[in-house]
């Protein structure tokens, strides 16, 4: 199977990654290719991006919560339906869940999907230096293809000169292309990273303009050629993960409705997770916390995802009808998952980053305060401290956590914790969640790919639900 590929990967994190990968892309639909998106690790909003950019859903490619099989079968199924397939990496190229190993690094997937790497490298203050750079990145791990480098923050035709024929003398690498360092190419953000595409405004401009700037930089053209340099994929590999994935279909009941939050303040899901759903036989139903005013007809679950609810903190508590319908679905034992922006949302209340209290649907009996620093970031580990609605107790499954906010269970109030969490980068244990029959809430965003088991115990519990409403 031929599958044009290659990845953008960085020295760092904040070298461009994302604005430049999001504009190489929108150059490459405006010149007619399909163009299927790709994420290295647990990001949400980089990938809201590329969406925009592609017209096609971006995926994640994160080989630490996802088996090896399940990120190149994700590779497979939805690549093979493009013309070109780009990755974008995440923080510096080598860097992963670990000091020492390359798990769930950009070179990591790159080698699992035998990708061609183009590195961005920030040439701010060097020039011939910059061969050493990319001398260092080339010779780290011989097993990585660095097929071509851009440069970003150059400063002059001259500074361009010297960096290219530093790198193409000392390196054989070829440069293709570069950003200048006044190029208007930033993309808005906040505390948890870029705004997110959902919340519109200006953004698709944005984007479009992005192409633009790119391509007076960038040679697409070598960029193809790149991609059309990768390996073909092997047709046994290719049918052994067809194979896999209708294997895994099939097992849990069909015809179950489950309602997703859909709008501004959530909006953060896997791609994959959700198709995840639909091949066990649930039928994702999208609604708007903001704006809806009853929840859709003849639902049987709740899925409520991450987002950004502190933004949109006053439209959510205003909306009161809504909040009280949740209430009152959770409490007559309808399966309500919600995760991180979600728990925040069914919490009694959220306090902001100025002390001021907004009640919210009232499912866990706590408050969310919101932190002027990072309270938790990176993979964990959950394990159930009991039977839940996606897992029983004892099991473990890897997820992603990312919040400035925690929970503090009110005073004299039942509250019981959902998880005991093993967070990768320190491997100290914490509580987290809230848990009562129907009802689990976490802070840790879980993907329904990682575990076919999460996906059929939730259907199931949204089956059982609908045989007694």
């Amino acid at each position: 199977m031929k599958i044009p590929r290659f990845m953008i990967a960085g020295t760092h994190s904040g070298v461009g990654k994302t604005t430049i990968t999001t504009g190489i892309m929108a150059a490459l639909a405006e010149e007619g290719f399909r163009v299927q998106p790709y994420k290295v690790g647990p990001d949400y909003i980089d990938p809201s991006y590329h969406t925009m950019a592609t017209g096609n859903r971006s995926r994640n490619l994160d080989a630490w919560i996802l088996d090896e099989d399940t990120v190149k079968e994700i590779f497979v199924k939805s690549a093979s339906k493009s013309d070109i397939a780009v990755v974008e990496g995440v923080m510096g190229v080598f860097d992963g869940s670990s000091g020492t190993v390359d798990m769930g690094s950009s070179a990591h997937i790159a080698k699992l999907i035998d990708c061609p790497v183009v590195l961005i490298v920030d040439v701010r203050a060097m020039a011939r230096s910059a061969a050493a750079l990319v001398a260092g990145f080339q010779n780290f791990d011989p097993a990585l293809h660095i097929a071509g480098v851009i440069l970003n923050r150059i400063g002059s035709e001259r500074h361009l000169r010297l960096v290219t024929e530093a790198i193409e003398t000392y390196c054989s690498i070829p440069v293709v292309g570069h950003v200048k360092k006044n190029a208007r190419l930033e993309l808005p953000s906040r505390h948890l990273g870029l705004v997110p595409t959902v919340e519109g405004g200006e953004l698709a401009q944005m984007v479009t303009s992005l192409a633009g700037e790119i391509k007076d930089g960038i040679d697409i053209d070598k960029l193809t050629e790149i991609a059309r340099s990768a390996s073909d994929i092997p047709g046994d590999t290719a049918a052994d993960l067809s194979r896999a994935l209708i294997s895994r279909t099939d097992q849990c009941p069909k015809d179950v409705r489950i309602g997703i939050a859909w709008d501004e303040a959530f909006s953060f899901y896997y791609q994959d997770s959700l198709e995840a759903l639909e091949e066990k036989g649930a039928q994702l139903v999208p609604f708007s916390p903001l704006h809806d005013q009853a929840l859709p007809r003849d639902i049987d679950g709740l899925y409520i995802g991450g987002g950004f609810p502190e933004i949109f903190i006053r439209e959510l508590s205003q909306n009161t009808a809504l909040m009280r319908e949740i209430k009152l679905a959770g409490t007559q034992g309808m399966p309500v998952f919600a995760e991180c922006g979600g728990l925040m949302y069914i919490a009694r209340e959220i306090v902001d980053f100025d002390g001021n209290r907004y009640q919210m649907v009232g499912l866990v009996p706590g408050s969310c305060i919101m932190e002027k620093k990072l309270v938790g970031m990176g993979y964990v580990e959950a394990e159930s401290l009991s039977d839940n609605i996606l897992a029983a107790k004892g099991k473990k499954a890897r997820g992603h956590e990312f919040h400035y906010s925690r929970i503090e269970p009110g005073k004299n109030s039942y509250f019981k914790y959902a998880y005991r969490l093993v967070r990768n980068r320190y491997r100290e244990p914490v509580l987290d969640g809230y848990v009562d029959g129907n009802i689990l809430a976490t802070y840790v965003h879980h993907h329904f790919a990682s575990d076919p088991e999460l996906a059929e115990r939730y259907i199931q519990s949204c089956s059982d639900y609908k045989k007694i409403r």
